[in-house]
């Protein structure tokens, strides 16, 4: 079945609030799927953002990020007066978000709904966390804790918490119990706005992609109360750590820092902490996207004192078993793989031996002189295709930093033309190409340049704050993309058929 959709994160929704959230601009945005004739909206990690404000770098990977909590849906259930927060300074930029200010401000507000909310029954909040306990009560006591330490990773904290002993785990607990329900009711508000949200999604028949980092921050929960599932020393420090090798775009590769599994003891107690992981994701997503598929085959393993990648080697990962394991868990594993990068024969059989669709780029494609399989043609039906991932620049600045012989192949294949607009002729390539579902990032859709781009890989700061700005999602662009969409065949009716 032919589909297509738009990739466009949380934080990028228009809001008068700093940040995209789940209120009216997202439920909006939903009615403009639909309008435009889109099957999906892919969002990016929906976790808690830290450091660099990544959210591939999350404090929990169960966790939503609080920022996301829309401050006029708790005004209109009594949580909240509007003047709690409506002079409250979230930043003033359409089109960036300030995480700065959210971070200075945000949790001033959130701490005025917990006054109102502890004084109000709400069945339902012990109903969610009698059913999420398995990760909530360890991550609200992490940030209670975090907290406590004036911020400070869990690494550097008083040892008996740092080891997690027993006693002083009790002892924190008790000392904590009120601010842990804070951070329980934050993840309860996220959870609530957020499947209200899918639910309206999924009856206008727009379905969510989510994407699941293939890895964990180490200054999070999942590490600090899962130590045994990750490559430490006895002090609790990461051994080795994740990254990618060197290679044509950089010369000393990427140290990404994060934890490497423990795969050997994953693999004996059956990756209980994946099937959890993985099941949780498949609850509050349609499909999820698994971010660096290729690590399941072999990972780069760099050594915790290296400073840089250069001296990692490739190790081999988990295989098949691992997906073997959640899939008898979950019969119809709603994942898309992301297989780009660097391909190996063995990659290519793990993707196979699963069934997953994997990941094509139209920006990886035109080489001048080669015959790329990201080319259309070349394109395999069980895919997912894009023009360029959340890590790539938008098609219009990427054709003005490309070679001159892949600009003129680029444009005579996919005959660009001033007249179309050369980000409507590269959407009229992707939807026309063989792949079953197809995903247009916004940016490209509306033909922004290079300032728009998500994220630039191996640079720290000046990412994930792009934003859309209200007015460009209308009628008159839904009614262009329901036309481009409904030519190529991506529209589907009731029965699942053009």
């Amino acid at each position: 079945m032919r589909t297509s959709g738009i990739l466009l994160h949380i934080s990028s929704l228009p809001s008068e609030y700093g940040i995209g959230t789940f209120g009216k601009e997202a439920y909006r945005f939903v009615d403009f799927l639909k309008k435009s004739g889109q099957t999906y909206w892919q969002i990016l990690p929906i976790g808690i953002t830290g450091y660099g404000d990544s959210p591939y770098q999350s404090f929990s990977s169960f966790a939503g990020n609080p920022y996301f909590i829309d401050p006029d849906i708790l005004c209109d259930e009594g949580l909240l007066k509007k003047a709690d927060y409506a002079e409250l300074d979230f930043g003033d930029s359409p089109d960036k978000v300030d995480f700065g200010k959210l971070y200075q401000n945000r949790y001033k507000m959130l701490r005025k709904v917990y006054d109102n909310f502890s004084q109000k029954n709400f069945p339902e909040f012990e109903t969610f966390c009698r059913e999420n306990e398995t990760w909530l009560d360890d991550f609200s006591l992490f940030m209670s804790l975090k907290e406590e330490n004036g911020g400070r990773p869990w690494l550097s904290w008083e040892k008996s918490l740092k080891m997690r002993e027993a006693s002083a785990i009790e002892t924190a607990k008790k000392r904590l119990a009120k601010e842990m329900d804070f951070y329980r009711m934050t993840e309860f508000l996220f959870f609530k706005q957020w499947f209200k949200l899918k639910e309206y999604a999924n009856k206008k028949g727009i379905k969510i992609i989510g994407d699941l980092p293939i890895y964990v921050s180490m200054d999070s929960a999942d590490v600090w109360s899962n130590p045994d599932d990750f490559e430490l020393d006895a002090s609790l420090a990461p051994i080795n750590v994740a990254g990618c090798p060197p290679d044509a775009f950089s010369e000393d590769g990427q140290r990404w820092g994060n934890p490497l599994y423990n795969w050997t003891k994953m693999k004996h107690d059956g990756f209980a902490w994946w099937r959890r992981r993985v099941a949780f994701s498949a609850k509050i997503f349609d499909i999820v996207r698994i971010d660096h598929f290729r690590g399941f085959e072999a990972y780069w393993s760099i050594p915790a004192a290296e400073k840089t990648a250069r001296g990692g080697k490739w190790v081999k990962g988990p295989g098949n078993a691992l997906f073997a394991a959640l899939k008898k868990e979950m019969e119809n594993l709603p994942i898309i793989a992301e297989d780009l990068g660097f391909m190996t024969d063995g990659v290519k059989k793990l993707l196979k031996k699963t069934g997953f669709p994997g990941m094509k780029v139209l920006e990886f494609a035109f080489d001048p002189n080669g015959n790329s399989e990201y080319l259309p043609h070349n394109i395999d039906v069980n895919s997912v295709a894009y023009i360029g991932t959340h890590d790539n620049e938008p098609i219009v600045s990427w054709l003005d930093n490309v070679s001159e012989d892949t600009r003129t192949f680029a444009e005579e294949y996919m005959n660009l033309s001033s007249d179309e607009g050369c980000n409507w002729g590269v959407i009229r390539t992707l939807l026309s190409c063989r792949a079953d579902t197809v995903i247009m990032q916004m940016q490209d859709i509306l033909g922004l340049s290079g300032a728009s781009r998500m994220n630039t890989p191996s640079v720290v700061s000046g990412n994930w704050t792009w934003r859309v700005r209200g007015d460009c999602i209308n009628d008159w662009l839904a009614d262009i993309l329901y036309k481009k969409t409904s030519l190529y065949r991506r529209i589907p009716n009731e029965n699942g058929n053009f």
